[in-house]
């Protein structure tokens, strides 16, 4: 008779590993900034490349998806950067940019949501709650000049909206935004769905 314990061991190395959906990893990894970034500061900053940051207290709307990448070990500062360099007239330029910066590109809304249409999938549908799934992207534009990012939730208000995690001015927030503003945007771009993310509470 074969050893039992020894042919489960075998066993397991051929199932698949459980992976949790990585959309809610990410939703995860934005919320622990919840009470961590209590500051909008959207001043220049010159910062580190690659995993550069400002402060952990402060930051803009982008950072709160970059750093929820970041706990998955993707980098949108050396993405956005790299993708930048190769197809600089891919992406808007309002403020007139004669050259990429690493310190900056990745933290314009504009940029991210260019990298995100280029390089994860646009949403078409911005009407209908249930087509925001835990880990999407979505930006908006709160007024002309100023647009806004955010992350959704895998949280829900009772009628079936689910919450945003951003940072609009009083530091990283889990809030009924969806559709407070006029979206202009609607990405998914996940991390490797074998992603473990349980330590990420």
């Amino acid at each position: 008779m074969p050893n039992l314990p020894r042919v489960l061991a075998l066993l397991l190395l051929f199932l698949p590993l459980h992976a949790e959906d990585p959309g809610v990893c990410l939703t995860r990894a934005a919320r622990t900034q919840v009470g961590v970034t209590v500051r909008y500061d959207s001043a220049y900053t010159r910062i580190a490349y690659p995993n550069g940051d400002v402060p952990l207290e402060r930051g803009v709307c982008t950072d709160v998806i970059i750093r929820a990448y970041r706990a998955f070990g993707v980098d949108l500062q050396v993405l956005v950067h790299q993708d930048m360099k190769q197809a600089w007239s891919a992406y808007p330029n309002p403020w007139h940019a004669k050259a990429t910066d690493a310190s900056i590109d990745h933290r314009r809304v504009l940029n991210l949501a260019t990298f995100f249409k280029r390089h994860g999938q646009a949403i078409l549908e911005r009407k209908d709650p249930k087509s925001f799934l835990a880990g999407d992207i979505v930006t908006w534009q709160l007024s002309p000049g100023v647009p806004h990012i955010g992350l959704v939730s895998d949280r829900r208000t009772d009628a079936g909206v689910p919450l945003i995690i951003h940072n609009i001015g009083n530091g990283a927030q889990e809030e009924d935004v969806l559709f407070a503003y006029t979206i202009t945007g609607h990405f998914r771009y996940k991390p490797d769905p074998v992603v473990r993310c349980a330590t990420v509470k």
